[in-house]
């Protein structure tokens, strides 16, 4: 199973929707649990199994429940990772400006 980019650099391991779905899948609609199904796949079991909460609490129609898995999305899943994209790249500006003002802070000639 193809995790879709695992190890993007940030410390977090990043799993495409696809994957997520088809983990999920070998848990609900099959017998092994998901210590088990975790360690096949390489995920902490941890991490699988609040994607399995996630999607049973999805297949009931809770509106809390967000759609980790979702191929298409629908729009407000979509406005939501949307937002939360732009609060990580804001973020990630702050952090960057951060760094080039210590970098300019250091590289001056204290003497």
């Amino acid at each position: 199973m193809d995790k879709g980019g695992a190890g993007k650099g940030s410390g977090r391991r990043w799993y495409s929707p696809e994957f997520k779905a088809e983990a999920v899948r070998e848990v609900l609609d099959g017998p092994r649990p998901v210590s088990r199904v975790s360690v096949e796949i390489g995920v902490d079991e941890g991490t699988l199994r609040r994607w399995v909460q996630l999607e049973r609490r999805r297949r009931v129609g809770d509106p809390d429940a967000v759609a980790p898995m979702a191929h298409g999305g629908d729009a407000a899943s979509d406005a939501a990772r949307i937002r939360e994209l732009e609060r990580e790249l804001r973020e990630a500006r702050q952090e960057a400006d951060f760094l080039k003002k210590a970098a300019a802070f250091f590289a001056r000639d204290h003497r």
